[in-house]
């Protein structure tokens, strides 16, 4: 393999290890905001009680650890394969 290949497979997990930070980071913000909005009206049996379930901050959440360990593994494979090339 070519030393720009090893590049493009690290690049390409350098992005998945970015977007993985920004989807956690991203549904943090919307599950803190969404329980704030909650909290401030009267009726809040909803958010002590958790029902019904939005898995929407929990799906960017999921997605987003799997991305970034999707990325470290790309990022290490290219680094192995550049410094075994």
């Amino acid at each position: 393999m070519l030393i720009a290949d090893y590049f493009i497979l690290m690049g390409i997990g350098g992005l998945f290890l970015l977007l993985g930070l920004a989807a956690i980071i991203w549904s943090k913000i919307e599950e803190k905001g969404y329980y704030d909005s909650l909290s401030t009206r009267l009726d809040v049996r909803e958010y002590l009680e958790h029902e019904p379930l939005h898995p929407e901050p929990g799906a960017l959440k999921i997605g987003g650890w799997i991305a970034v360990a999707i990325g470290l593994v790309m990022l290490a494979l290219g680094g192995v394969f550049w410094l075994w090339g």
